[in-house]
């Protein structure tokens, strides 16, 4: 199995008109998103014309897509990768994170957490399966001639961002199951309750200031 790729490859795994940067989508992954659809070539031969347009996609096929309020999110890709296998694809889009799973996942994780323990920690969790769509971010990052107003900008809008945090780059990219986001749902919840009570203790700290680094590879 391939795992996801968390920074753009060298010159002989792909050209730089693959990556440009972490957030693009490489040649296969985009192959890999577009199998989702009734009509891959189709949506290809859209998506070269407009790279820089979000897509819409099916559920259930070819992935399950796991939403979470993106700080939560975050929380989850912190335990996958320091402590288990790593993540699959994974999009923020409008103040969520969508952790792309297995298919069959969407229909198992509700049942699962609903017995486990922390369950009910788990914050605003929706689950896409089948008979349901996603909103995916471009498979092209757009650039804007001034980053400095980019970043500005981004502390007004960025709940409204929509990029990848972990691009699809292979044609078929490891996912997680159920089990799998279930460990890791619940890895996250445990380290919000401790985050809460250490804020608790010492209200003066920012207690919750680390940011996920996509660039690094466990």
């Amino acid at each position: 199995m391939s795992s996801t790729r968390l920074h753009p490859p060298s010159a002989t795994a792909a050209t730089t008109a693959d990556v440009q940067d972490i957030s693009n989508v490489t040649t296969e992954g985009a192959a890999w998103l577009a199998s989702a659809e009734t009509y891959p070539r189709s949506a290809l031969a859209h998506w070269r014309s407009r790279p820089t347009a979000p897509a819409v996609l099916p559920c259930g096929s070819v992935f399950d897509v796991v939403s979470v309020p993106a700080v939560f999110g975050r929380r989850m890709l912190d335990r996958l990768w320091d402590e288990g296998p790593g993540s699959g694809p994974v999009a923020a889009h409008r103040g969520r994170m969508l952790l792309f799973a297995a298919p069959g996942t969407a229909q198992r994780l509700p049942s699962l957490l609903e017995w486990e323990e922390w369950g009910r920690a788990v914050p605003g969790i929706l689950c896409h399966g089948t008979g349901d769509a996603v909103t995916v971010p471009p498979i092209t990052a757009e650039h804007r001639e001034n980053p400095r107003a980019d970043r500005l900008e981004g502390h007004l809008e960025g709940h409204l961002e929509s990029r990848w945090l972990v691009a699809p780059d292979a044609r078929h990219p490891w996912l997680p199951g159920p089990e799998v986001a279930l460990w890791a749902c619940v890895r996250a919840a445990r380290a919000a309750a401790g985050s809460a009570v250490r804020i608790s203790i010492f209200p003066g700290g920012d207690q919750d200031a680390k940011v996920y680094d996509v660039s690094r590879r466990r």
